[in-house]
């Protein structure tokens, strides 16, 4: 019941407020953990490497979950025990507290109609301690819908341009949400089309590009102020001023998320 109550703070913070695949930051500026202090880097093990290094982000749903992108925990060489979360650190590969990651809870409905249902709920192997710089992640409520043209933020250690170097330090970017429905009809012009789904938030500079998140962001956030509104998905490459950048939208998962971790 402590895992529940500590998740329905989170939402409540949330309801009050609201009176291929693959991403990082392009156009950010340094910032600090002391910040985003519920963001977490997840750490990949090269099976041919032998290596760990950062690979995807997700987000503190309370000291034992953690929220990120189903296409992160997912793969030919995947298995959970070449996964772990770094939390508490500015840094994109040392510092923090390092935790391995028990079993991933990917929605059921991932892989049947693009990325719609890209999200994944993680059972840590063993619990955080919160402090300043690991906390909690306030979440939408379920049904939520974010207006268009507000301004959101991105975090992350990804790349700083599409298929270029990651940074070695978190970053942060605002950009503004788009029309989903202008979203869906940019994307459809692709070939092949690309997917947009009403369980998907689109965001960026439309007709301007330069700032998004990009390889190496993906299940990190997308904030409306301090409330996760959305995991970082997919896009057409980084920064794209014709086609923005997409998230899973957490509202159309709010009660399935609630329901991973009682």
């Amino acid at each position: 019941m402590a895992v529940l109550a500590l998740l329905t703070i989170a939402l409540f913070a949330g309801a009050a407020f609201s009176a291929p695949q693959s991403s990082r930051i392009v156009g950010g500026t340094e910032t600090s953990i002391d910040k985003f202090p519920s963001i977490v880097a997840v750490e990949n093990y090269g099976v041919l490497t032998g290596v760990w290094s950062q690979s995807c982000a997700a987000n503190i749903l309370t000291t034992r979950y953690v929220l990120s992108a189903a296409h992160c925990f997912r793969g030919v060489f995947y298995s959970p025990n070449y996964r772990r979360i770094r939390a508490g650190s500015s840094y994109r590969n040392y510092g923090g507290v390092v935790v391995n990651v028990e079993v991933e809870f990917n929605h059921p409905s991932y892989g049947l109609n693009g990325a719609d249902g890209d999200i994944s709920v993680i059972r840590l192997s063993t619990p955080l301690e919160y402090s300043p710089v690991v906390q909690q992640a306030a979440i939408v409520p379920q049904g939520f819908k974010i207006p268009d043209n507000l301004p959101v933020v991105h975090a992350g250690w990804g790349r700083i341009e599409s298929g270029g170097a990651v940074s070695p330090v978190l970053l942060e970017t605002t950009i503004f949400t788009i029309n989903n429905e202008l979203c869906a009809a940019r994307y459809q012009t692709l070939d092949p089309p690309s997917v947009v789904t009403e369980n998907m938030i689109c965001a960026g500079i439309l007709d301007v590009g330069g700032k998004d998140a990009c390889q190496g962001d993906s299940g990190g956030p997308l904030y409306y102020t301090n409330i996760l509104v959305g995991v970082v998905s997919w896009g057409h490459g980084c920064a794209n001023e014709t086609f923005p950048g997409v998230s899973t939208a957490v509202s159309s998962y709010t009660d399935w998320i609630a329901a991973s971790v009682s």
